[in-house]
């Protein structure tokens, strides 16, 4: 067996090097044509029946409004229900023919049960589920309560919501031959510091449904999604604290987005939509955000270094010190490359 393994360590790294100078060029032309037949043959979504968790502010919130524009029918939940009736009703005067609010909390199988069954119980069907709902915690991993009751609360929301939400909702997204949408995010690969569990939540979303999409085949499609900072309560500095409650912490998102550009919510959301609609595999918003992860790939002591040397102040000093932060308050770029909605420290409560 050690023969075995011997041979393959020779011969795997030259068979895959010359694999890819051939395979990739007739590969990526053929992706490139596929793309063009999907936008002309891109989903109509008029009618259809779609699902978004997470749904009462930032992405989930825009999405409801790109789908309403759309003509598709709506079934909006997360835990805030006002919020959920004021995009409703912008969401009707946008162009859809329905809408139904549900109040859940995804972090509960139960919720996740009823919300599929109300759904289709009202519309008689599913085409579309946005698992959107996410939450996100600022805080160096050796500082955690030590029951890790912080850490469980990301990884139950962020990961657990959308397992189970996609449990009970893929027999009937079988029998519409219909499309799961998953908001997992470029952390998955961009590990920033602070953000660990949050990170790991959004890589088991991309490696589960990687492994889902195998599993359903041609029957469900699925289009994982890895935006970078998009324009959302996590990036207006809403961060789940030590005591379970969230708060929003602005300094601490200065710290941790710094001078990245924040992207508009409604592109993100025409763009999620457009992908899904043609049925892509991955999306990255804004697209430029995908050379990080070439970054990450081949140089991946480079990034920690810089992580290193940008996002933890001298010892002894307030984390607020970081060096990212004080570059940001430094040029003033945030005034240029924050959207006026999370430069405001008031957030929805209801």
């Amino acid at each position: 067996m050690d023969l075995i393994h011997k041979f393959l360590n020779l011969v795997a790294p030259t068979f895959t090097f010359f694999s890819f100078v051939f395979l990739l060029p007739p590969f990526y032309f053929f992706n490139f044509f596929l793309s063009i037949l999907r936008s002309v043959f891109s989903e109509n979504v008029a009618g259809k029946v779609i699902v978004i968790t997470g749904a009462s502010s930032g992405i989930g919130e825009h999405l409801a409004y790109e789908y309403g524009r759309r003509g598709a029918r709506l079934a909006l939940t997360a835990r805030r229900e006002k919020s959920l009736q004021e995009i409703a009703d912008r969401a009707r005067d946008l162009g859809s023919p329905d809408v139904i609010v549900i109040r859940a909390d995804v972090s509960k199988v139960d919720d996740c049960r009823r919300l599929v069954e109300e759904t289709v119980n009202h519309f008689g069907r599913l085409d579309h589920l946005v698992n959107n709902a996410g939450i996100n915690t600022v805080c160096m991993f050796e500082d955690a309560p030590p029951d890790m009751s912080l850490f469980r609360a990301i990884m139950d929301t962020n990961f657990w919501g959308s397992v189970y939400t996609t449990r009970f909702a893929v027999p009937h997204l079988k029998n519409s031959k219909g499309k799961i949408v998953v908001m997992s995010s470029a952390a998955s690969w961009m590990n920033d510091p602070r953000t660990s569990v949050y990170n790991a939540s959004k890589a088991a979303l991309t490696a589960f449904f990687d492994t889902l999409r195998i599993e359903l085949g041609s029957e469900v499609k699925i289009t994982i999604v890895t935006p970078g900072f998009i324009e959302s309560e996590i990036t207006q500095g809403k961060f789940l604290q030590r005591d379970g409650n969230m708060e929003v912490q602005q300094d601490m998102r200065d710290v941790q987005v710094s001078s990245i550009p924040v992207a508009s919510a409604s592109g993100c959301a025409q763009a999620i939509v457009n992908s899904a609609s043609k049925g892509d595999r991955y999306l990255t918003q804004p697209s430029w955000f995908r050379v990080t992860y070439l970054w990450k790939m081949f140089f991946p002591e480079l990034v920690e270094w810089g992580y290193i040397l940008s996002h933890f102040s001298r010892p002894g000093a307030p984390h607020q010190q970081a060096p990212s932060k004080k570059i940001l308050d430094f040029t003033g770029l945030k005034n240029v490359i924050y959207p006026s909605s999370i430069q405001s420290p008031e957030i929805k409560t209801d």
